[in-house]
């Protein structure tokens, strides 16, 4: 039995006009904000302060940065200044006092190695790492 695969699983439909459902939302929001902005206050006030609205939900329903909605882009601003930042590297002096130890300790222990020992370059770890990955067919 045969089935069909949707294709285009990414495109939104247009259901009002040229509009996908959450465009029209955001259009709709800002104009009914901006006629309560008309019909209760001062012409040139209701102007100040529709023209913010109308640029805001035009760039939410319309503009895209590299290729995602910019409702995406605003929460991932607001999650950024609100939640806990992770700081994976954060040097401090004591640590890099203890990593200097370390790599005294370990070139001392290279240097009392006895004369005939072999030293253990990257090039021939590289080379036993390989003979020990690549399998013989024994």
């Amino acid at each position: 039995m045969e089935y069909q695969v949707p294709q285009f699983i990414e495109v939104e439909d247009k259901i009002i006009g040229p509009l996908t459902l959450k465009q029209f939302i955001y259009v709709a929001g800002a104009a009914g904000l901006c006629v309560i902005f008309f019909m209760y206050l001062n012409f040139i006030l209701a102007v100040l302060l529709a023209l913010p609205v109308v640029g805001f939900a035009a760039a939410l329903a319309f503009y895209k940065v590299n290729g995602k909605p910019f409702i995406d882009v605003i929460e991932a601003g607001f999650n950024y200044y609100t939640r806990a930042k992770l700081f994976l590297w954060k040097r401090h002096e004591e640590a890099a006092g203890k990593i200097n130890e370390a790599a005294a300790a370990a070139e001392m222990a290279a240097r009392s190695a006895p004369r005939g020992t072999p030293k253990l370059t990257r090039g021939k770890l590289s080379e036993l790492a390989w003979s020990l990955d690549v399998k013989s067919p024994q």
